[in-house]
């Protein structure tokens, strides 16, 4: 066999596995050896696979990925999530399905100091499911708001998986944290505006609640300035260059950890905060080392770049327009979320795809936030849907079947904001232009 049909061989054998429910770093990292060690032999390619863990872990990007979870694990434990969506009900509840926009934007808010969409939608299964069902809110859409809320986590920064993204394709990761921030609070509003839209049409899906005085709204603001203190420190530290996205990440957490003690956090929800931090920064540190075994292995087999040459005989043999062979790649996006999750598919599909579209002409940072925006659909898809599993898991008095019922309509609003995006990509690339 060549060395491109091993590749095809070893690549189908990965995908069996992940398809058969084994865990996607052991599978990616298993198929690596054995088909290094099929193309340059045992004594080379054992050499080779065995030097990834250290050589990845040792890069000093991959610092800034336990700092930004750790903000989000502190700012959750401490309690600030609550005064968030307090003030989004304060000042959003008057319109049409009200509790239900609160809470987009109470997530949106909490997204900006965590990386985590489950985090997020965890919290707010908490915080604002319970206040939506005692006013009467569907049920269906009071989980779906939630579910859809928390992949805001994935683009607002900071963003894991945007640092995932940089560190693969060896982009900047400040440039594509600051590249989120629009895409997020588009994605944002349009969720918005779809919420609107429905309880305008059906009322009883959500009604509107009294608008409190002008000065009972003000006085939920306060509560709410040590979250966007923190954002506004990361974002000013990064975008002016005083600091590097570690060094700023770091600031982060300092600062909501001084917030936290002297909200009275106990030192039993501290210890919680660090040891879920440890926890989703191994797991994502040993997705890395799989999946980079993996990558070693596709550089030997030559797939990526038969994959690009490919689809660059798309465009000039066959006449296929550049966007639509995007759209073909984001389709393909779509249908394999619904059986991985995010950050393994990325670092799945990275490798191959990202030369391609890099040789279309498009923008390596436009492309992250785009790729980035279809693992949020993948994060409330069936049949994996992991943001819908955690909504479904914390409030078990409202069946999965209505979870994702509920997220219906955020699908088809991500599948707008992301034709947005192609039709407009300057939406995307202006932020970080700036810099």
């Amino acid at each position: 066999m060549t060395e491109f049909q091993i590749g095809i061989v070893w690549t189908s054998g990965l995908l069996v596995m992940v398809f058969l429910g084994v865990r996607v770093f052991a599978a990616a990292a298993i198929v690596g050896l054995l088909g290094t060690v099929h193309i340059i032999g045992w004594d080379a390619g054992a050499g080779i696979v065995g030097t990834v863990p250290h050589s990845k872990s040792v890069n000093y990007a991959l610092s800034v990925l336990p700092m930004f979870i750790l903000i989000g694990f502190i700012a959750y434990h401490a309690g600030l999530t609550h005064a968030l969506f307090e003030a989004a009900k304060a000042w959003f509840g008057w319109v049409p399905g009200g509790l239900a926009v609160a809470s987009v934007f109470a997530t949106a808010g909490f997204a900006a100091v965590s990386g985590a969409s489950t985090a997020t939608a965890a919290v707010f299964s908490r915080v604002a499911i319970p206040t939506m069902l005692e006013n009467g809110y569907s049920p269906k859409l009071a989980a779906g708001v939630v579910a859809a809320g928390g992949t805001l986590a994935s683009l607002i920064p900071p963003s894991a998986i945007l640092v995932i993204y940089a560190i693969i394709v060896e982009e900047s990761v400040g440039a594509l944290i600051i590249a989120g921030f629009i895409p997020g609070i588009i994605s944002a509003i349009i969720y918005a505006m779809l919420i609107i839209g429905q309880c305008m049409i059906k009322p009883e899906l959500g009604r509107a609640i009294e608008s409190p005085p002008m000065i009972d709204k003000l006085k939920t603001l306060p509560g709410t300035l040590p979250i966007f203190f923190v954002v506004g420190v990361i974002f000013w530290a990064m975008y002016t260059g005083k600091a590097t996205p570690t060094e700023a990440g770091a600031l982060g957490a300092f600062i909501v950890l001084c917030v936290a003690v002297f909200h009275g956090m106990k030192w039993e929800n501290l210890e919680d905060a660090l040891l879920e931090t440890a926890k989703l920064t191994v797991m994502i540190f040993a997705l890395i080392w799989g999946v980079l075994i993996f990558v070693r292995f596709l550089g030997y087999s030559g797939l990526p770049a038969e994959f690009a040459e490919w689809i660059i005989g798309l465009r000039e043999e066959h006449g296929f327009p550049p966007v639509v062979i995007m759209i073909l790649i984001l389709c393909g996006y779509a249908i394999l979320g619904m059986f991985m999750d995010a950050i393994g598919m990325l670092l799945l599909t990275l490798p191959v795809v990202y030369p391609a579209v890099i040789e279309l002409g498009y923008s390596p940072i436009w492309f992250g936030i785009i790729v980035v925006k279809m693992c949020e659909v993948c994060l409330i898809t069936p049949p994996v849907g992991l943001n819908c599993y955690v909504v479904a898991a914390v409030r078990p008095d409202i069946p999965l079947g209505d979870v994702f019922r509920g997220i219906g309509p955020f699908f088809v609003a991500d599948v707008v904001t992301v034709g947005v995006f192609l039709a407009w990509p300057e939406l995307i690339t202006w932020l970080p232009d700036q810099l």
